[in-house]
């Protein structure tokens, strides 16, 4: 969220601080070369650096991890662009884009600029696409992956689709989940800053209470913010939207 550019200002407004008023409005992640940085889109620029950032607070090689990168709509602009010029005038239509328009695109940039061999998945399910995401990543770690990065982000809607799905700023957050007890890190390592246990249940989300989430309500993947909100405010119980009638039930146990 624009004001909000890493984990420790989101982590202070949850608890009462302010937004940063000089904070950049647009991601750059450094993964991408100079002229790739300037030419990705917003939402391939927001997964890739809330992606880095998830990493390197957790100490871990973004090289070592499998990925899930969750998004409720991918980039909205694109596709408005694509279909507005498929209807005006097809031979105009920007290769740069149309590559960008796929919905793994930033898995795709994150695996390759990092020279990720492991396996990564993108994931969307509507307003459950970030439990969802978390699902897949808890899955993966209960098959024997050690860790992975789950990343959820979305963007804002234009155009016509603005009508049929609504979607405000630029919103991004990433974890990294991993099979180790938060008490069991080497000293080269940071501890995790909590213990997750997930189940599915039956129902529906409660009321928006959590300041991220007031904050970015507007936004498609607000969805993910609960969590966010009770990882920064010390919250031990989360219900997060899972599908029509179903919820993800997260105990948070603070490390």
């Amino acid at each position: 969220m624009h004001g909000l550019p890493s984990w420790e200002a989101a982590r202070a407004f949850a608890n009462g601080g302010a937004l940063i008023a000089d904070a950049p409005s647009k991601p750059s992640p450094q993964l991408l070369p100079p002229n790739e940085r300037r030419r990705a889109s917003e939402s391939v620029g927001i997964a890739l650096e809330v992606a880095a950032a998830a990493c390197q607070a957790a100490d871990r090689d973004p090289a070592s991890l499998p990925s899930v990168f969750a998004s409720t709509h991918g980039d909205l602009a694109i596709t408005d662009y694509i279909c507005a010029t498929l209807a005006s005038e097809p031979r105009a239509m920007s290769p740069t884009k149309f590559h960008n328009s796929v919905h793994n695109a930033a898995a795709g940039y994150w695996t390759i600029g990092n020279g990720c061999m492991h396996a990564t998945t993108a994931i969307s399910a509507f307003d459950g696409t970030f439990a969802q995401g978390l699902l897949e990543a808890l899955a993966q770690l209960n098959d024997g992956a050690e860790a992975v990065l789950l990343a959820g982000y979305d963007t804002a809607s234009t155009g016509p689709l603005g009508e049929m799905t609504h979607s405000e700023g630029l919103l991004g957050g990433a974890l990294v989940l991993s099979r180790r007890d938060p008490g069991l890190h080497s000293p080269s390592e940071k501890p995790a800053i909590a213990v997750l246990r997930a189940t599915l249940v039956d129902g529906d989300p409660p009321p928006t209470q959590g300041a991220l989430a007031r904050l970015g309500a507007n936004n498609a993947m607000a969805q993910m913010l609960p969590l966010f909100d009770a990882l920064a405010s010390g919250g031990d119980v989360v219900l997060l939207k899972a599908g029509p009638g179903r919820l993800l039930r997260v105990e948070i146990a603070h490390g």
